[in-house]
């Protein structure tokens, strides 16, 4: 029986064309990262399944791909439970082996510490456009500081590298978890009920507004808090700048409203809209939930017009490492979703700028070996003045050979024969 030479279901190969580009983006982000002062750490790919399992990753801890027990440690004929079989998972997002490493090493770190980690998670999610099972992920945060500089500070990274990859017109939504629980408050819903109506209503870009109202009347909530709450989001329906909506959520609110989750958003818009170096605009979505319970204030996403959806996102975490040591530390991050910016760049024929000249030197099979070496040494040559340049040996269809070469950029052949 042969072996299968697909990829497991929800992963890919990667080919050298979008290998170029996913290298290139990748030195753009950590160019633009470090220019505003974070720094590169790196976590295991494997966490301990307790600490993905602890209630604060929201749908994720659903898709967890879970490693069996080794060697002595597993016992299939004595296993009762899960917890028998399992103890360690591969990493779903970036956030929690974060919030453990700084729990494990806050001692040998700055306060606040700046943190750039790219790296590959995993989850067993159902594959679609832009979607993997195994999937690339690049995260700032920022931990120990407790305004909103944070905030401000991670917008304007991951916007500017945005752009600096020729993206525009985009959008960064933000809301606040405060201003969520506020509005859920002053329509009447119990606190222990938050939960549920905060995932109905993070469908509402699928499903409307009547398809969230039908929801929250299924799961048994009062029709009054249901129009009370529905009727907020119908009257900013239409406006998106920041300080408008919030005026009116003030207004409307009254006591409910945390006046210092208003003023934090109006000073991070203020902020952003005065310094920001990419096109793009910042607008206030109060249907933004962010599916992770361990948001604890500011939540924001990237919204392309181009993708049609979700390009990243983050948030304020300021109690996941209290989950760890005991004690609470301000947490805030931002995360780009690679390779959906891959695809976008790919789908559009994106060319990598600046690229250094690619050369290809064809050799025929049976190249005499003396004249070999002075081929080899032209290369070297031409390599040192800072082009590319590829020896190889020639196939019997040149053509289809040169054609693939091209695909990969190369602009130039030049062909070794016998008889030269």
């Amino acid at each position: 029986m042969a072996l299968a030479k697909k990829p497991v279901n929800g992963m890919k190969d990667i080919l050298p064309e979008e290998m170029q580009i996913r290298d290139y983006v990748m030195n753009v982000i950590k160019e633009v990262y470090r220019s505003f002062g974070f720094t590169p750490i790196e976590t295991p790919c494997m966490e301990h399944i307790g600490n993905l399992s602890n209630k604060q990753g929201g749908e994720n801890e659903k898709l967890i791909f879970k490693v069996l027990k080794r060697g002595e440690k597993l016992n299939l004929e004595t296993a009762e439970t899960e917890n028998d079989v399992v103890d360690f998972g591969m990493r779903y997002d970036l956030t929690v082996p974060l919030a453990r490493f700084y729990s494990n090493n806050s001692n040998n770190l700055p306060s606040p510490f700046k943190a750039l980690q790219i790296g590959n998670v995993w989850r067993a999610d159902r594959p679609q456009r832009g979607r993997y099972r195994q999937f690339t992920q690049c995260d700032i945060d920022i931990l120990g500081e407790p305004g909103n500089l944070a905030e401000i500070e991670l917008i304007l990274a991951t916007t500017t590298t945005l752009g600096r990859l020729g993206f525009h017109n985009f959008q960064i939504r933000i809301n606040e978890r405060r201003i969520l629980k506020a509005m859920a408050k002053y329509s009447g819903f119990a606190e222990d009920s938050y939960d549920t109506v905060f995932i109905i209503l993070d469908k509402m870009d699928k499903i409307g507004i009547d398809g969230v109202e039908q929801e929250l009347s299924k799961s048994g909530f009062p029709q009054e808090s249901i129009e009370k709450y529905l009727n907020l989001f119908r009257d900013m329906e239409g406006k998106d700048e920041v300080e408008p909506c919030i005026a009116y959520l003030t207004e409307r609110l009254g006591d409910a409203l945390d006046q210092e989750a208003a003023k934090n958003l109006k000073e991070i818009a203020a902020s952003v809209n005065a310094t920001k170096e990419a096109d793009f605009s910042l607008v206030f979505d109060p249907t933004l939930v962010r599916g992770m319970s361990y948001y604890t204030g500011t939540i924001f996403e990237i919204a392309m017009p181009e993708f049609g959806g979700s390009c990243g996102g983050g948030g304020r975490y300021d109690g996941m490492i209290g989950t760890f040591t005991g004690k609470d530390v301000p947490a805030c991050g931002f995360s780009i979703g690679f390779e959906r910016i891959i695809l976008l760049l790919m789908e559009s024929g994106f060319k990598i700028p600046g690229q250094s000249e690619k050369i290809a030197y064809l050799i025929e099979k049976n190249y005499p070996g003396d004249k070999l070496a002075q081929v080899i040494a032209h290369a070297q040559e031409q390599r040192n003045g800072g082009k590319q340049v590829l020896v190889a040996r020639m196939n019997k269809n040149r053509k289809f050979q040169k054609e693939k070469l091209a695909a990969e950029g190369y602009t130039e052949f030049k062909e070794f024969f016998n008889r030269d």
